[in-house]
């Protein structure tokens, strides 16, 4: 069965489209079929991956009914990607039809037999594009920095993941909560730990046992449009991230042998 899993959190620079890059690329690499979708407005997803969208269709012209899925996912050497644009930012408004929330997921039943895993990514925002995601989904990362507003933005979302269970997906999990930026060294930091733990709980989920720590690759690899992964495979940040991998992959899909 493919796996929905959407990367999300309402408090915006907390890496989550850093999350979905990584995903795409490590999933690729043990040799599953990917795909990432991007619900933010801004279309981060595309550029961290180096596309050129140009002329390419997006979600947006699938959401609205313009163009088919298929022809609007672009292949590329990390894996395959839906992307966005701006228009997407009109969402709220434009797409009003009964039964919207399920815009995406009837979208996706399309294509989910080719793909194993299938990541989204969501704005910063709890609004249609984000219960859309949540109801297509079979599984929630959310990422977090590891500081106090980024919490806050992790308890808000919990409510909004309530309502979707109840009137949408009752199977919709929360895989577990991830900290990035994090720095053991750091009174603050295991604070905030102690913290998101509890709230994990509340999620009846976990913190992921890896941490991103805080690394310059990060930053660095969007501008050359490849995720940490791909940029510097050898950096902290990388080697965190692969262990996030290894969750979501499972053993189904083991580590590619090191030559």
């Amino acid at each position: 069965m493919t796996q929905v899993i959407t990367v999300t959190n309402q408090k915006g620079g907390v890496g989550k489209t850093t999350t979905v890059s990584a995903l795409v690329t490590g999933l690729s690499q043990r040799g599953a079929r990917v795909l990432g979708v991007d619900l933010d407005p801004q279309g981060n997803l595309g550029f961290n991956l180096g596309l050129d969208i140009g002329d390419n269709y997006t979600v947006y012209d699938v959401l609205s009914g313009a163009h088919r899925i298929e022809e609007s996912i672009i292949h590329t050497r990390e894996g395959d990607v839906l992307p966005s644009d701006i228009m997407l930012s009109t969402a709220e408004m434009a797409f009003t039809a009964p039964r919207r929330e399920f815009m995406l997921s009837q979208h996706l039943n399309v294509v989910k037999p080719f793909y194993d895993f299938i990541i989204i990514d969501t704005p910063p925002a709890l609004n249609i594009l984000t219960i859309n995601a949540y109801v297509a989904s079979t599984g929630l990362i959310v990422p977090m920095e590891a500081e106090v507003l980024s919490l806050v933005g992790v308890s808000q979302i919990q409510d909004t993941i309530e309502t979707v269970r109840k009137s949408f997906n009752p199977d919709l999990k929360v895989l577990g909560i991830l900290l990035n930026k994090y720095n053991s060294r750091l009174t603050l930091s295991r604070e905030i730990l102690d913290l998101a733990e509890q709230v994990a709980q509340q999620l009846d989920s976990q913190v992921f046992p890896a941490k991103i720590r805080r690394s310059v690759s990060v930053a660095m690899a969007p501008a050359h449009g490849k995720s940490v992964l791909a940029y510097q495979p050898t950096s902290k940040a990388a080697m965190d991230f692969r262990r996030i991998v290894d969750v979501v992959a499972g053993p189904q899909f083991p580590p590619p042998k090191i030559k």
